[in-house]
């Protein structure tokens, strides 16, 4: 069987037919299901499905090669992953990856087939192209020409997928920088990169430039790499020295110091190393050298009088100086010194400014829109001195303005930052000028600029948003408010115009002239609306015209111009049957009122005008509750028609009224529970009629014998002196004490078990006795109200009679 299987094999080997093609990703984990041979299988033969159940499948092995090791197959025909797939690793650069798979089918012991079948391993775009160097440096020369090249290394990308590993490249740079990237193909595939010179360079110019080159691979997500190049521009003697002056003027006295240089020359070369050392010696143009009282330093350029040199009164001297650099071959320059040796005075400079604009002598005007380096004013100075005293520098030091050399004792003054009107109308510099003379002397000038105004300033308000206040009701063209707005602009720039901003301006009840003062179009009604808001459009008259906006808030304030009404009932005049009972404390009904109004205008009270003459009924003020007002009997029974009014607290008052027709009936228990209580306030009258009675009796009494006992005193004080201190002040109390005993005990009702005298400040641990038959709370509640505290002391009559005062604390009250 083995022969047969290795026979087929061969077979199969040298035919370039592929069975079955699966794909899967690199990098997945191991056991990773790639496919199902045996549904392949079935779809392609019409295999029954009976007949592949019972068929399995195996790898058949190869000797020279692990392939094997990267895959298995389960005996039904499941193909997985063996281990992490690595595309890199197992496929050639830039090439399609796949391994070939050799799989035996058998049908139990019997051999079926070959199947060969190919696992294409899908790249990853999971490296990204390297160089092998993250920055290289170059040198192009100054004498190198439009075209020259210089190879740069390429990147790398390990990726085998065409799209992964092709590599594009970009060089990054300034616009104005002359490299362009050139890219050719080697013969293994890979880059060949250049950087290609596009016009010569100038070192003097710029001696580094910085690009960058940045190579991508095609995959997605896109991977990327730089590689930062650094060109250099090497040096070539082709820039001359240059002296700072053409012409060297000086001046000295004829008792300068010699070791002080009377003047130093100086030059500047733009070529480096030695293409940019500088030597300095006396011209072939100038005269016999041997004879010129000067020496001159080499390598600085100072000159210095001769140790020779005899002073004469004025003397002048031209010399031709030769600044040469050490290039290959040198290059040089030559500057005249005219050096005069004098006695004279040394004069001070003289500016003279002329502007541009001139609003006044000495003075300038500029607008404030005016930019930055705008030219001001021209300065010229004038010093008639020879050498230094006749060189003069010029300086400004200010923050808004500049002084600028133009040589020759020439300066324009320009503008250094923007000025601003409106925080500077008038700006006052100070030009200064000195000359090297020594001593040296100095010049100042004044110079006034007026600043000139734009509309740049766009209006403001002096708050965001204006609340105002009205009330309904008001006439048109009522006033409503004025708002305020400022524009520190001059002339037509600070002119204010106001106007309403809305969409739907002509449906606001406002208006608002040219100065900000908003009043009412027509009537407005609170009920119909209470906030007006809106917004206020200002602007200047400035070219171009600036504006800004504020908020407007107008609160309707309320009028009681609105009558309240009942919501219940809601028919007039209604009908009520009602049934008395006492025990029932429920109300008879609950009115109902409303007000379109707001705040006081729309507080409600209820009130009862007319019906009531019996005083039956109450209405609750705030809540409209109507009940009883007192204990119903059974004659109270009957028709009553009582006219209930609702009123506002508004000025002025409004009201409402309606009517209730009410027919009350009694039950026979109320008027027997009623019986006692009908005949109780006349028994009461009686009884605090008799108390007064007593009262005033038990007064005067004691007024009488009080002055009695005086006069007495009085007449006997002589004879009876002793006898009267032995006398003791109670016997008269005692007498009056008997009285008010006797008085009390005629006075407490007998019949009445209801009525009781207590003192109420032992009643708290002393409760009284109540009679046997409880009446209904509705009824104690109406003899507490009906009882007033009388205050008669009848269990201490000793202590009333030294106080001579009724206390607080007895009362008479029903138990």
């Amino acid at each position: 069987m083995f022969a047969q299987i290795c026979v087929v094999f061969a077979l199969l080997h040298t035919s370039k037919c592929v069975d079955f093609t699966f794909y899967v990703k690199e990098g997945r984990r191991p056991n990773t299901f790639i496919g199902d041979v045996s549904m392949k299988m079935q779809l392609m033969d019409s295999v029954p499905a009976t007949d592949i159940s019972s068929t399995w499948f195996s790898l058949l092995q190869h000797d020279t090669a692990s392939d094997h090791q990267l895959f298995n197959i389960s005996r039904n025909g499941k193909l997985f992953t063996a281990r992490t797939l690595d595309a890199e690793s197992l496929c050639k650069y830039n090439t399609d990856c796949y391994k070939t798979l050799d799989v035996a089918v058998q049908k139990q012991k019997t051999f079926l087939k070959i199947l060969e079948i190919r696992v294409i391993i899908q790249d990853v775009n999971d490296h990204t192209p390297i160089f092998s160097e993250k920055q290289v440096d170059i040198e192009f020369s100054e004498r190198d020409s439009k075209g020259s090249s210089i190879s740069i290394p390429n990147a790398i990308d390990e990726d085998v997928g065409v799209l992964n590993s092709q590599i594009t490249y970009q060089l990054k740079k300034h616009s104005n920088e002359p490299f362009m990237l050139s890219e050719s193909k080697k013969v293994d595939g890979t880059a060949k990169l250049g950087i290609i010179l596009e016009e010569k360079l100038n070192r003097e110019v710029k001696d580094t430039y910085h690009v960058q080159v940045i190579a991508k691979d095609g995959g997605t997500p896109t991977k990327q790499s730089v590689l930062n190049v650094q060109i250099f521009v090497t040096d070539v003697n082709d820039n001359s020295p240059v002296f700072n002056q053409d012409i060297y003027n000086v001046s000295i006295k004829s008792s300068h110091r010699k070791n002080i240089p009377v003047v130093v020359v100086s030059a500047k070369d733009l070529d480096a190393g030695k293409n940019g050392r500088i030597l300095y010696t006396f011209s072939s143009k100038s005269s016999d050298t041997s004879n010129i009282p000067f020496e001159l330093n080499k390598l600085t350029g100072e000159l210095f009088l001769h140790e020779n040199f005899t002073p004469v009164k004025k003397q002048t001297y031209k010399l031709f100086i030769e600044a040469k650099d050490e290039g290959m071959p040198p290059l040089s320059s030559t500057t005249m010194v005219i050096l005069t040796i004098n006695d004279q005075m040394n004069i001070a400079p003289k500016i003279d400014v002329s502007f541009v604009s001139a609003s006044s002598k000495n003075a300038a005007a500029i607008s404030e829109e005016t930019e930055i380096g705008s030219f001001v004013a021209f300065v010229k100075v004038t010093d008639n001195d020879i050498g230094p005293n006749g060189e003069v520098s010029c300086e400004l030091h200010h923050d808004k303005f500049r002084l600028q050399s133009l040589g020759g004792k020439k300066y324009k003054l320009t503008i250094k930052s923007l000025v601003d009107r409106e925080t500077e109308r008038q700006i006052d510099i100070t030009i200064t000028c000195q000359d090297r003379g020594l001593p040296p002397l100095q010049t100042k000038t004044n110079v006034s600029i007026q600043v000139m105004d734009i509309n740049d300033v766009k209006p403001q308000f002096s708050k965001d948003t204006f609340r105002f206040l009205i009330y309904e009701n008001e006439k048109p063209n009522f006033p409503v408010g004025l708002i305020n707005a400022t524009d520190p602009d001059l002339d037509s720039g600070g002119q204010l115009s106001y106007s309403l901003f809305a969409n739907n301006k002509n449906k606001l009840p406002f208006s608002i002239t040219d100065f900000g003062f908003i009043s009412t179009t027509q009537t407005l009604d609170r009920e119909l609306q209470s906030v007006y808001r809106f917004k206020v459009l200002v602007k200047d008259n400035g070219t171009p015209s600036l504006n800004n906006t504020a908020n407007i808030m107008v609160e309707v304030m309320d009028e009681n111009d609105n009558a309240p009404y009942f919501i219940f009932p809601q028919v007039n005049p209604f009908r009520l049957d009602v049934h008395y009972h006492p025990r029932n404390k429920n109300n008879i009904t609950v009115l109902r009122a409303s007000d379109k109004d707001n705040q006081e205008n729309a507080f409600l009270r209820y009130g009862i005008l007319e019906g009531n003459d019996r005083q039956l009924f109450t209405i609750n003020t705030y809540t409209g509750a109507v009940s009883f007002s007192r204990v119903i009997f059974q004659r109270d029974a009957g028709a009553y028609n009582i006219v209930f009014v609702v009123r506002d607290s508004g000025t002025p008052v409004l009201s409402a009224t309606t009517t209730l027709s009410l027919t009350l009936s009694v039950s026979n228990k109320t008027a027997t529970m009623l019986t006692a209580l009908d005949t109780e306030p006349t028994d009461r009258i009686h009884i605090n009629l008799v108390i007064i009675i007593v009262l005033a009796a038990v007064t005067v009494s004691v007024v009488m014998v009080i002055s009695i006992t005086i006069c007495i005193l009085r007449r006997n004080n002589e004879r009876h002196t002793e006898f009267c201190a032995e006398i003791d002040p109670s016997n008269k109390i005692l007498n009056e004490s008997n009285q008010l005993k006797y008085f009390c005990e005629k006075l407490t009702p007998q019949s009445d078990p209801s009525i009781a005298i207590v003192d109420v400040s032992k009643s708290r641990s002393h409760m009284p006795i109540r009679p046997s038959e409880e009446l209904p709370s509705r009824y104690e509640t109406n003899h507490n109200r009906l009882e007033a505290p009388l205050g008669i002391p009848c269990q201490d009559t000793s202590e009333m009679t030294q106080q001579m005062s009724i206390p607080a604390n007895f009362n008479i009250f029903k138990m």
